[in-house]
C-alpha cells in the first residue's frame, strides 16, 4: 500500500486529467504498453478492477495497493508523460481551456515532489534489472521484482532473497564462463569461486598500484557481503521457521541487506561484462 496522501492524489488526479475516468492522452492499449515499460505492471489485471474498469478507477487501485516504490516509479513517469504534452499542445484553445491547461502546468513540479518522496529512500535496482536483461536472466528479473514489491511490505522475504540474489548471480557468471561449482555450494564458496575467476582478489592487485591497499581492503571486504547476508537470513529473512514470539527486522534493514547486495552483484556483473 502506497503512503499517497488524499491531497497529494487529488493533486496527481488533476495533473492526469483523470475526470470521467480517463488517464491523459492514453487508450486502453496505450496505457498497458505505458505501465507494462514503465514498472513491468499489467494495469488491466483483475487485481486493480476492483472499484470499476476505466483506466482512472484502475490507477486509483494500482495507488492504494502498490508499495511507494512502485507508484513513485510509475507517478514520476506518468509526469513526464503529462508535461510533454502540456508544453506541446496545440495553442488553439479556447480561453477556458488554456486557463484550465494553465493550472496543470503549475501541477507538475508540486507533483514531481511527490514522487520524489515516494521514491527517498528507495533501492534503485534499475542497474540489474537491465543486467538481467542482458544476460536473458529470468531467475534473477524475477528475483528483483521480489525485492522490490516485498522491501517495505515483507522485509524479511527482502533479506532472503537478496542473499539469493548473489547465489543467482555467482551461478550466472561462472556458467557463463564454463566454470561452474558443482554439487549444491554455499554463498561463501560461491563467492569465492567468482572473485577468483574475475581475478578480484587481493593478491591479483600489483604492490606498486596506487592505494594498492586501499583496493585490497576493498575487495576482502567484497567477499564478506555475502557471508553476512547469509548470516542475516538465518536470524531475521525467510528460510527458517522461528520461535512464534520472534520479532524481525524493519524496512530499513531491509534497505541495507538489498543496498549491499545490489553493489555486490552489479560490481560483479560489470567486472564481468568488462573482462575477458
Amino acid at each position: 500500500m502506497s503512503s499517497l496522501t488524499a491531497r497529494e492524489k487529488a493533486r496527481l488526479e488533476k495533473l492526469f486529467d483523470m475526470a470521467g475516468g480517463y488517464v491523459l492522452h492514453f487508450s486502453d492499449s496505450t496505457i498497458a504498453t505505458f505501465f507494462y515499460d514503465a514498472v513491468d505492471i499489467d494495469i488491466h489485471d483483475e487485481k486493480y478492477c476492483g472499484n470499476g474498469r476505466s483506466k482512472a478507477k484502475k490507477l486509483r487501485e494500482f495507488w492504494r495497493l502498490e508499495n511507494d516504490y512502485l507508484v513513485g516509479k510509475a507517478t514520476q513517469a506518468m509526469i513526464e508523460e503529462a508535461e510533454e504534452k502540456l508544453f506541446s499542445s496545440s495553442s488553439f484553445l479556447t480561453s477556458v481551456d488554456r486557463e484550465a491547461e494553465q493550472e496543470r502546468k503549475q501541477l507538475i513540479e508540486p507533483c514531481k515532489a511527490i514522487a520524489t518522496r515516494l521514491l527517498s529512500g528507495q533501492v534503485n535496482l534499475d542497474h540489474l534489472k537491465s543486467t538481467a536483461t542482458t544476460f536473458d536472466a529470468k531467475h534473477l528479473a524475477e528475483q528483483i521484482r521480489r525485492i522490490e514489491s516485498s522491501i517495505n511490505d515483507d522485509p524479511a522475504l527482502a533479506i532472503g532473497t537478496a542473499k539469493e540474489l548473489i547465489e543467482t548471480c555467482c551461478k550466472t557468471i561462472l556458467a557463463e564462463r564454463g566454470k561452474p561449482v558443482a554439487g549444491t555450494p554455499d554463498i561463501p564458496t560461491l563467492t569465492k569461486a567468482t572473485l577468483k575467476e574475475l581475478n578480484l582478489v587481493p593478491e591479483g592487485i600489483n604492490e606498486q598500484a596506487r592505494g594498492s591497499d586501499v583496493i585490497k581492503r576493498l575487495l576482502q571486504n567484497l567477499g564478506t557481503i555475502g557471508n553476512g547476508l547469509a548470516e542475516l537470513r538465518g536470524l531475521y529473512g525467510t528460510g527458517h521457521g522461528k520461535d512464534g514470539r520472534a520479532t524481525g527486522l524493519m524496512a530499513r534493514h531491509a534497505k541495507l541487506a538489498v543496498g549491499a547486495a545490489a553493489t555486490l552483484t552489479t560490481f560483479l556483473f560489470d567486472t564481468h561484462k568488462e573482462t575477458p
